[in-house]
């Protein structure tokens, strides 16, 4: 079977988030995909395959290289350019998801809206971190991550986190964002995920994590509902988004950058 590896929330090859993309006739055991997504070993493998009636053009599921996750932005961006269709939806555990081409290499995807619910900063996290925090909201049964206020943006650049010690947390991930420091630097806030309980140490472009990034920053920036994140990874992408109410809206380019036969 084919085995594609595509670059998401970039154009360039080498940029952005890669995610393997695996289109099956019916879903197998579990145990075998998640062995598929260890030995791809990037932060996310998507598997697919077609649905017959129902509200869903095929059903959709991730996998970390240690775990499956409820959501996940950048793999179903690579999975949307895979397909190449205008519109595609995806029954997955985070209710329908669709995937809209404007034509001209950039999707949009159709996300529910986090959540936030604002928390108490757990004792462990500015240690942790290395930074002082300035607030923290949990983001929901979809994405279970901690959404974690810095100071500025040159604190969230510059952090180092403890991986290993956020790999002992319950939550998938932390979240950590600023606003942008440079008003004319194209996008209106930064961010970075670590997921290091998921088994993904600094993921480089999270869409799902823009479900609460979104609603966060459209409260903090006059109620704007079209912003631009950057999250400032050691590869780097931007996000477009838009909040609608109890959705939000991603979109952002791809680029497969290999194809593969699949021996397993």
């Amino acid at each position: 079977m084919r085995i594609q590896i595509v670059d998401a929330f970039t154009a360039q090859p080498f940029a952005g988030n890669p995610a393997g993309v695996v289109v099956l006739a019916e879903f197998p055991d579990a145990e075998w995909m998640q062995r598929v997504a260890a030995e791809v070993n990037l932060s996310e493998t998507a598997f697919l395959h077609p649905l017959t009636g129902g509200d869903a053009d095929y059903a959709l599921r991730w996998f970390t290289p240690a775990v499956e996750v409820a959501l996940c932005g950048h793999a179903t961006l690579a999975t949307a350019h895979v397909l190449g269709r205008d519109k595609t939806s995806f029954a997955t555990r985070s209710g329908v998801l669709t995937a809209t081409s404007a034509g001209d290499g950039w999707y949009t995807l159709d996300f529910p809206t986090a959540p936030l619910t604002p928390v108490d900063a757990p004792p462990w996290l500015a240690g942790v971190l290395g930074a002082e925090v300035v607030s923290v909201h949990h983001t929901g049964p979809h994405t279970d991550d901690l959404l974690v206020e810095l100071r500025d943006e040159a604190t969230v650049r510059g952090l180092r986190p403890d991986l290993g010690a956020l790999a002992t947390k319950e939550s998938r991930g932390v979240v950590v964002t600023a606003r942008a420091a440079d008003g004319e630097a194209g996008y209106d806030f930064v961010s970075r995920f670590f997921g290091a309980a998921a088994g993904v140490g600094e993921d480089p472009v999270t869409g799902s994590a823009h479900t609460a990034l979104t609603p966060f920053w459209s409260a903090r920036l006059g109620g704007r509902t079209e912003l631009t994140g950057y999250q400032a990874s050691p590869r780097g992408g931007y996000v477009r988004v838009t909040l609608a109410g109890d959705r939000t809206l991603l979109t952002g380019q791809a680029v497969t950058v290999i194809e593969g036969e699949l021996h397993a």
